[in-house]
């Protein structure tokens, strides 16, 4: 079994191609961020145009990596959202021709879902397990209890994490995208050279928020005077990186709880998202998930930010149950995962 996986939501152009025996034969992804660098984030304009131009180059690049040709597809799967709407058309409208034409089935994925599921195309992680799902624009907890079932337990009443990243980045003159470029800096500096804030601490539930955190940041550059030194950027990105993880996993606590509560044989807590490829957040994450007999689980660093073999394979484990989409499936800005 293949299916070819088109990926659009943002600014990242994908295509791959996925097996039933959990084998990614291609996974093209061609990067905009030279695009979008001198604007310092994405355009939403100049994204859905780079899909236009580039994605049928990319879905040919994918099969002849994967040396398959079209009819040796069983279904094609494109991301329905949620994401940059002018992006999403494209993927889908793209992914409908091909089912077309060539007579395949078509499938409409949830982008959440593709990153909630990925973990099970390299893992053998069985069904119920608790996911956080962290992105520039999602912060959220999840019982996931099978394909298309999730029960949302908490998520941001603000900022997405990811996006506090690229905001505290930004103001740093650091380069986009500013989740990396943080992490990079931190490990060079004092997290407790700056007291910040650590949102929701201690409160009851599972959310989070982030905008008073980064505000914080916003405060402490201007505290200091002047334009921040390399050492005071590298303090600064550690002390934001060290609040960042004991939010999460203060937050992490009462979602645990929560969800053993409710599924006690269950064993896995999986991270999934862009802010996933974090290594100071998952090693921190790992002692706390531990505690509850549960292990962390997380995709291969290169699976964590977007990419269409998610959605190949989120798109197969709803082919294989019959979950397809008819040609009238209208793209979604917004699609809430629960």
């Amino acid at each position: 079994m293949l299916i070819l996986g088109i990926e659009t939501s943002c600014d990242e152009t994908s295509a791959a191609i996925v097996s039933g025996a959990k084998e990614i034969r291609a996974n093209v992804v061609l990067s905009q961020v030279a695009q979008h660098l001198p604007y310092g984030g994405v355009v939403p304009e100049i994204a859905a145009r780079a899909h236009i131009d580039q994605l049928d180059a990319v879905i040919a690049k994918a099969l002849d990596e994967a040396g398959a040709a079209f009819s040796d597809l069983d279904a094609i799967a494109a991301t329905g959202g949620p994401g940059l709407i002018g992006g999403v058309i494209v993927g889908v409208m793209t992914g409908k021709a091909l089912a077309s034409v060539l007579s395949k089935p078509f499938i409409a994925v949830n982008h959440l879902e593709g990153h909630a599921l990925t973990v099970r195309l390299t893992q053998d992680i069985p069904f119920p397990f608790l996911l956080l799902l962290v992105s520039g624009g999602h912060c959220q907890f999840l019982a996931v209890e099978g394909v298309g079932r999730y029960k949302k337990l908490g998520g941001t009443v603000d900022d997405a994490l990811g996006e506090a990243f690229d905001k505290t980045a930004k103001m740093l003159g650091l380069d986009y995208p500013g989740g990396p470029a943080v992490e990079k800096l931190a490990k060079t500096g004092n997290p407790r050279a700056y007291v910040f804030p650590v949102p929701m601490k201690g409160r009851p539930g599972c959310d989070f928020s982030f905008s008073g955190l980064k505000t914080a940041v916003r405060q402490q550059i201007i505290a200091l005077g002047q334009a921040p030194s390399d050492a005071q950027k590298s303090d600064i990105c550690a002390s934001f990186q060290y609040a960042v993880a004991e939010s999460v996993c203060d937050r992490a606590h009462h979602a645990l709880a929560t969800f053993q509560a409710q599924h006690p044989l269950a064993k896995h807590l999986v991270l999934a998202g862009g802010v996933a490829a974090n290594q100071y957040l998952r090693g921190q994450l790992a002692g706390i998930v531990e505690s509850y007999g549960m292990k962390l689980a997380a995709p291969p660093m290169a699976l964590c930010t977007d990419n269409a073999a998610m959605i190949a394979w989120a798109g197969l484990e709803r082919f294989k149950l019959g979950m397809t989409d008819t040609l009238d499936f209208e793209p979604r800005a917004r699609w809430p995962l629960a």
